[in-house]
């Protein structure tokens, strides 16, 4: 173990920050609801991944949390339009709003829809000084149309640590979805939902623990320095 920064000569130290626990303080107002995205992955009359989406938005608002569910109709491809395109800022304003996210998709040939995909591919890892999905909570689930897998939640975790979000370690995957709920789109009582349930809570959990802590938990050493070289560069050209 390094003693001192003379046993490491590769670090920065103005840049260094040495983790400690009085420096996980909550900063700023945390009394406020959890606000929570989510987020579906098929745009069939009859989702079932929408289907468990709402029953998971109605047990986290059981819990108090606020919940909006971003709607994908209409959302273009990811690069075919303008920034600026409305189904784009929504979906970017509603993911800056929140402060833990819900991934469902369906599994199709083995893996995450087109729809889903869609959606996380317009969310950038930055927008301007802004950063919409890092530090924020984040819980996977899957509906199948055959036997349980968990080739979906394996890849959504895959892409929330690629977008620098914290998920969760439970998730849930719903085999035979067209089973486990009636006319209404509503799910019944079984395991699956009481795994819902677990997931749910879970995440609020999570979510409470880690407001108002997300911008020092995501804050790096390597980003640090480059902030610092940018600065020298600029004061070099004013010079």
């Amino acid at each position: 173990m390094a003693e001192n920064l003379n046993d490491l000569p590769n670090i920065k130290p103005a840049q260094l920050d040495v983790p400690a626990m009085e420096k996980l303080i909550q900063v700023g107002d945390q009394t406020h609801p959890p606000r929570i995205l989510m987020l579906y992955g098929s745009l069939r009359e009859r989702s079932f991944s929408r289907f468990l989406t709402e029953e998971a938005a109605r047990i986290l608002e059981h819990f108090g949390a606020e919940v909006r569910i971003f709607d994908p109709t209409e959302l273009p491809m990811a690069g075919s339009v303008p920034e600026n395109h409305p189904k784009v800022v929504e979906l970017r304003e509603l993911s800056l709003w929140s402060e833990g996210q819900v991934w469902c998709s369906p599994e199709r040939h083995g893996a995450i829809t087109a729809v889903m995909k869609n959606q996380i591919d317009w969310i950038p890892l930055e927008q301007g000084a802004m950063r919409p999905s890092q530090g924020r909570t984040l819980a996977v689930m899957q509906v199948c149309g055959g036997s349980q897998s968990f080739n979906v939640v394996n890849t959504l975790r895959l892409l929330g640590r690629w977008m620098r979000m914290v998920t969760i370690p439970n998730q849930s995957s719903v085999p035979m979805a067209y089973k486990e709920f009636d006319e209404a789109g509503r799910m019944k009582p079984s395991a699956y939902y009481d795994r819902v349930v677990d997931v749910m809570e879970e995440l609020f959990k999570f979510t409470l623990l880690l407001r108002g802590r997300t911008d020092y938990l995501v804050d790096r050493y390597s980003e640090r320095s480059e902030r610092t070289l940018k600065a020298i560069d600029k004061q070099i050209e004013r010079i």
